[in-house]
């Protein structure tokens, strides 16, 4: 995802107007493309009860992977010597293509050799849902290599009657093996399959070998073999050829995908089992099936000791309809600042009626804030939370619509806030090798707690010096609702004089910089998951930094740690310069008068990243190849070096980008790649996986859509031996074959695609259509009965302050989402008679063993 801006208001500068649309005409959607978008978030918590070593030392070193299939994706840090480590890793990304499992495995970290795979989780794609928004312990299953399996086959089969010339009938069986598609990498390299196909039965087992195609994850072999199905009998001039009964029903067709490994053993791929009687009603079956595991696959009676992971995990698959769909619901989200009460707005209904609040806030948070309409709503919400606070202590700490709603504001919009605050001190931390460990029972020998302590104020004091004189760099999104939130707070607590304060550090350094230092690579801080040693440092300072910045610990003599050696730690920071530097700090912050972006003066850095890039000249031998280098973009410039934090070795600026588009597998045999098209030669580019390239195209197509010059038209191939391998045409310069990818939304600094969030917020009112009646019952009860409920029931779980306007509110949203219902039947309707069963889109779940 794209950095955010510094500052917001350039996100509503280009919205739409928020003014309802004409409903389109219901035959109007055949002629429009509908997205299908899927996307991923949750977050592995703990393994527990792994299987030790048998060996005197029992401790594994772990981490978590996901996979797509057998394509790895995200990968956790490493948790040493532990046998329940502790991973407490969200993740979220979008998915760009179809897969068949999504899998977590855990494994053994070993430097020396191949990382030992302990067990996996894995669930069918049409499964998720039943997991969906909801921590469960699933069991680790065995890998076992013929149970890892990924991709389809292409087949055809046939039954012939051939004649010989002494008139006897001989009944052949045609079996035309035509492609695969999506075979997974082999050590990240494009596998060198090859089929055997075989005709199994009671007593015979005939079988036959393909060609090995080389390099390539979609091989196309077009190879027919031919098996003798019964015995010769005599010709008895049938008008209709049959086959025996008895053979027919226990024939089969067999099919196993193989990785050629030339001077090692050849990995197994898959296979497809397809009984001959398909053919009793039909000459002729043609289908794609997706490959399954083999006979033994996934079979172990150990599966119960292998431990066990909790996972939280939720999936949403979205059909995004075009734009003039949403006019009506996307008028009624946005009006949510201006009713009155808040609780009354569709907004604020949804998070009362969704199981989870977070399913709301995401989509909630990222459309008012393109429409300039966050902090309003924020404001207003935040108002509804002081009602209820009692305690001036406790302003803000719970988990509540509006915190909740301020916390994704800051993600958001405070990307690159943190990166130009944090990051270069966080570099230095985590390359450093010095030890802050200050607890005396946690102290390796030889280590010296003395020295520990002041290496530890040095990156305190550092860190917060950077981070209170960064107020200019504040987004003025984040200013604005600090400035509501401080008013509100003073007005309800008026004899507090320092809640005007706490109000404002419970989110900017308690939910924002603290957390951020902790992880710093769930914020884009830092490409890898720091180490042990490095995690714990960042722990302490940022307990530090937490509770240097709450202002209600700064102002008491006590400080709020647990620990006794925090609390001897703290008093170095007790003195009166930290409490005038952090009170300037909250005053800047929460100002209104308007600040300068400081995205006008340096580059929004926007994504970094290890990946392999095709050279830009030739070797001695005249062959290209291809180099791992370190890519970052910012939103000026494409550079790629060595190593993070070495000089550049080549620079595109982002003005000179013509088009960024991804490139067919079969121009260099490999997978995940995408080239960058500028006004010098292409540069082709491989990501790691399939969401990592999704990811860089995306973000490189909004830096440089508003570009002069772009192409509407590419080769998605490359240019080789005097020639394109997509057209076949022979200048260099020629205009490429195929129309340039649709546009995508022109704002960079805050990456948000309005319909894709109204279709979410669709999604989640029809998902919770039972609960929204109830609601609507209650507001009809609360109006009858004006007395106080006598027994508690399930009207009590909503917050509803005016029943007469709720409930006109709720009739309005029923009436959309019945509206928005027809286009997305009828497209589900149109999608499963398009896309027949055996289809490359819908294949055929081969016979499973």
């Amino acid at each position: 995802m794209a950095a955010a801006a510094p500052a917001a208001a350039a996100a509503s500068s280009e919205a739409p107007a928020a003014s309802a649309t004409a409903e389109p005409e219901a035959g109007d959607q055949d002629s429009r493309e509908v997205r299908v978008l899927q996307s991923l978030r949750g977050k592995i918590c703990e393994a527990k009860n792994l299987l030790p070593y048998l060996g005197p030392h029992k401790m594994r070193d772990c981490f978590c992977t996901i996979n797509l299939d057998q394509e790895e994706v995200y990968r956790t840090q490493v948790v040493e010597k532990s046998l329940s480590p502790f991973f407490s890793e969200e993740f979220y990304f979008e998915i760009p293509r179809t897969f068949q499992y999504l899998s977590f495995y855990v494994y053994d970290k070993n430097v020396l050799q191949r990382d030992l795979r302990i067990g996996k989780v894995a669930i069918k794609k049409e499964d998720l849902c039943n997991h969906s928004g909801k921590e469960t312990w699933f069991s680790l299953q065995p890998v076992d290599s013929n149970s890892e399996v990924q991709g389809k086959v292409h087949l055809e089969l046939k039954l012939n009657e051939l004649i010989t010339e002494n008139g006897t009938v001989c009944q052949q069986l045609v079996v035309h093996i035509k492609a695969c598609h999506g075979l997974p990498l082999i050590n990240g390299q494009s596998c060198d399959p090859y089929a055997t196909v075989s005709l199994v039965g009671p007593s015979r087992n005939d079988q036959k070998k393909t060609k090995v195609k080389k390099k390539t994850s979609n091989p196309q072999f077009n190879e027919i073999f031919y098996f003798e199905v019964t015995r010769s009998s005599s010709y008895t001039r049938k008008s209709q050829f049959q086959v025996e009964e008895e053979d027919i029903e226990k024939l089969e067709i067999r099919i196993d995908l193989w990785n050629n490994g030339n001077l090692v053993q050849d990995v197994f791929l898959g296979e497809i089992k397809v009984p001959v009687n398909v053919l009793r009603t039909d000459s002729s079956h043609q289908a794609w099936y997706l490959l399954q595991p083999r006979d033994n696959g996934n079979k172990s009676s150990k599966t119960d000791d292998l431990g066990s992971l909790r996972l939280n995990i939720c999936y949403t698959e979205d059909y995004v309809l075009p734009s003039e769909y949403y006019g009506p619901l996307k008028t009624l989200l946005l009006k949510s600042p201006d009713v009155q009460p808040i609780s009354a707005s569709a907004a604020y209904i949804l998070s009362e009626i969704c199981r989870d609040k977070n399913d709301a806030v995401l989509p909630l948070v990222r459309l008012l804030l393109h429409h300039d309409k966050l902090v309003p709503f924020a404001t207003a919400v935040a108002e509804l939370d002081l009602k209820d606070t009692q305690d001036a202590n406790t302003i803000f700490r719970g988990n509540s619509l509006a915190t909740r709603c301020l916390d994704e504001m800051m993600k958001i919009v405070g990307g690159h806030y943190l990166k130009v605050t944090l990051k270069p001190i966080l570099d230095e931390i985590c390359d450093s090798s010095k030890s802050c460990e200050i607890d005396p029972i946690k102290l390796k020998e030889g280590d010296n707690v003395e020295n520990n302590k002041e290496n530890l104020r040095y990156y305190v004091d550092k860190l917060f010096n950077t981070i209170v004189k960064s107020s200019m760099s504040c987004p003025t999104v984040m200013c604005d609702i600090f400035y509501s939130l401080r008013q509100m707070a003073t007005q309800r607590f008026p004899n507090d004089p320092h809640v005007q304060y706490s109000a404002v550090s419970s989110f900017v350094f308690l939910r924002f910089f603290a957390v951020a230092v902790v992880s710093p690579h769930t914020f884009h801080l830092r490409p890898h998951h720091p180490d042990a040693q490095t995690i714990r440092t960042l722990t302490l300072i940022s307990k530090t930094i937490q509770t240097l910045g709450s202002w209600g610990s700064l102002s008491k003599s006590k400080s709020s740690f647990k620990e006794t050696f925090m609390c001897e730690f703290f008093k170095m920071f007790q003195e009166e310069g930290y409490i005038i530097a952090v009170k300037k700090f909250l005053d800047e912050i929460s100002s209104t008068e308007t600040k300068e972006s400081s995205g006008t003066s340096e580059p929004v850095h926007l994504k970094e990243g290890e990946m392999y890039k095709r050279a830009q000249g030739r070797t001695r031998i005249g062959k290209k190849n291809f180099k791992k280098r370190w890519f970052c973009l910012t939103s000026r410039e494409l550079t790629y070096h060595k190593q993070p934090g070495k000089d550049a070795i080549y620079t595109i600026p982002v003005k000179n980008i013509l088009a960024v588009e991804k490139l067919e597998e079969s121009s260099f045999n490999k997978k995940n790649m995408f080239q960058v098209i500028h006004t010098e030669k292409p540069l082709y580019v491989q990501a790691n996986n399939c969401v990592e390239a999704n990811e860089w195209i995306d973000v490189l197509c909004r830096v440089s859509r508003c570009n002069q010059n772009r192409l509407s038209f590419y080769h998605p191939s490359v240019y080789l031996n005097g020639s394109w391998l997509c057209c076949q045409e022979t200048g260099e310069n020629t205009l490429g074959c195929k129309p340039c990818t649709a546009g995508v939304p022109a704002d960079i600094q805050i990456d948000i695609d309005e319909d894709r969030e109204t279709e979410r917020i669709y999604s989640l009112f029809t998902l919770s259509l039972l609960k929204l009646q109830k609601m609507e019952e209650a507001c009809g009860t609360i109006a009858v009965y004006q007395g106080p409920q006598k027994e508690p029931d399930d009207y009590s779980n909503f917050v509803i302050e005016d029943s007469v306007t709720t409930f006109k509110t709720i009739q309005q949203i029923k009436s959309i989402i019945e509206k928005l219902d027809e286009p997305h039947e009828k497209y589900r309707k149109k999608r499963s008679s398009s896309a027949k069963y055996g289809s490359k889109e819908n294949p055929i779940v081969g016979k499973a063993s």
